[in-house]
């Protein structure tokens, strides 16, 4: 037998005296004892009744009978456990938590299979349940509009009314009237009050366009059309006419070696139009025919330079003994031979081949700007120019600035070769 803890014999606790002295230990005959009264039995023993498992549920206790596990059955108590009768007690009804209350448990550790500690939650299901319950929310605090006193006539009057001074009828004819003249469609698809006569002739008048709506359009179909022919010409003049007039030079100046060479043509007087030379300006890369006069149809928009002949300013010919042999052509569009003329510096050569000779010319002075009234610069001693005396002169004639025809610039040169075509191309052309 184990002794007691020193502490259970010391004054605190009372030592023996506390049970009584030793006299208390020692047994006593229960036969002496009266009997006790018989405990009150607050609950009566279970009739178990054999019950058969229900194995939908799962059969968590195998195949015994479910009798051995039920649970007693207890009287009702006269009183409830805090001392109130049973008659007066109400029991509290059961206050499901909201849906968001029942969120998915996110396990912190990845090796824990939440899947098999919690089941899915049916989204769909609570996604409905979200929306009717913020749909409910809504309705809640939307302002409930009361409705118009009178009856259903009066309320029916005062809604055409607010139609017709461009209320919420007003709007919703808008929206209906792919529906047609009689009936619209509210913001919500539902059919509204049908539209009268006259409100069906004003809602037609507004989706017709009025006249300055038609009249706007009409201006900037003008207007870009317009727009479109001037970029269609711009195209032309700038890149189009180049084209053609370059090609028609060719076959001008290609025909014109052809006829020299077979001996047709022979020097003399020219028609107008009529080539019978070509310019070399071996340092543009300038190969052109010259034709007879200046007409612009007929020679300057060909792509060809034409010769001051006696239908404008007479002026000397290349095999003329003394004289000024006066040339224009286009800078800018049809072929613009003389773009670069100003380029030219004293001491350039200016070659023009003829039927039978090489005239070769050595570029002396430019004019940069003049009046195209100055025809002086034509002359047999064009003033200006650098030139004392008589002697064998060309002149060059183009328009300044580029693109306009306000100015002329005109580039002058003195004859310094006469070479016959037997004895081969001058330096000027071998190099």
């Amino acid at each position: 037998m184990t002794a007691l803890r020193p502490e259970r014999e010391s004054a605190p606790y009372g030592g023996e005296a506390a049970y009584g002295g030793a006299e208390s230990f020692e047994a006593e005959d229960f036969r002496t004892r009266p009997p006790a009264d018989p405990p009150q039995q607050w609950y009566a023993p279970p009739q178990a009744q054999p019950q058969e498992m229900d194995y939908s549920q799962g059969d968590w206790y195998g195949r015994r009978d479910y009798a051995e596990y039920a649970e007693p059955s207890y009287e009702p108590r006269s009183r409830t456990p805090y001392g109130e009768p049973f008659e007066n007690y109400e029991p509290t009804a059961y206050q499901a938590p909201p849906p968001s209350a029942y969120e998915p448990v996110v396990h912190e550790h990845p090796s824990v299979d939440s899947a098999q500690e919690h089941p899915p939650i049916d989204e769909e299901t609570v996604a409905l349940r979200v929306e009717e319950a913020r749909r409910l929310a809504a309705e809640a605090e939307a302002p409930q509009t009361p409705p118009a006193p009178g009856g259903r006539a009066a309320r029916r009057k005062a809604a055409r009314r607010h139609g017709r001074h461009g209320g919420a009828l007003g709007a919703q004819a808008g929206s209906g009237a792919a529906h047609g003249p009689d009936k619209a469609l509210g913001a919500a698809g539902e059919a509204s009050a049908p539209l009268s006569r006259v409100e069906a002739r004003r809602a037609a008048r507004a989706r017709k366009p009025s006249m300055g709506v038609v009249a706007s359009r009409a201006i900037g179909e003008v207007f870009i059309t317009t727009g479109v022919l001037m970029l269609l010409f711009v195209t032309y003049q700038l890149w189009w006419s180049n084209i053609r007039a370059q090609q028609q030079a060719g076959r001008e100046a290609t025909s014109l070696q052809e006829e020299w060479k077979s001996g047709k043509r022979a020097p003399g007087a020219f028609e107008p139009g009529q080539g019978f030379a070509i310019l070399h300006i071996p340092k543009l890369d300038v190969v052109v025919p010259i034709a007879e006069g200046i007409s612009k149809s007929k020679v300057l928009d060909r792509g060809m330079v034409g010769h001051y002949d006696e239908n404008s300013i007479k002026t000397a010919m290349p095999q003329d003994k003394t004289g000024n042999f006066g040339i224009a052509g286009h800078r800018n569009t049809h072929g613009e031979p003389f773009r670069y003329i100003n380029r030219l510096k004293p001491g350039d050569p200016i070659v023009v081949e003829t039927q039978d000779t090489y005239y070769v010319y050595d570029m002396a002075s430019i004019l940069p700007v003049t009046p195209p009234s100055n025809v002086s610069v034509l002359n047999p001693v064009p003033p200006g120019s650098g030139f004392t005396g008589p002697g064998r002169y060309i002149t060059l004639t183009t328009c300044t600035p580029e693109f306009t025809s306000k100015y002329r610039m005109i580039v002058w040169g003195k004859m310094v070769e006469e070479r016959p075509r037997s004895k081969g191309k001058p330096d000027a052309l071998v190099q």
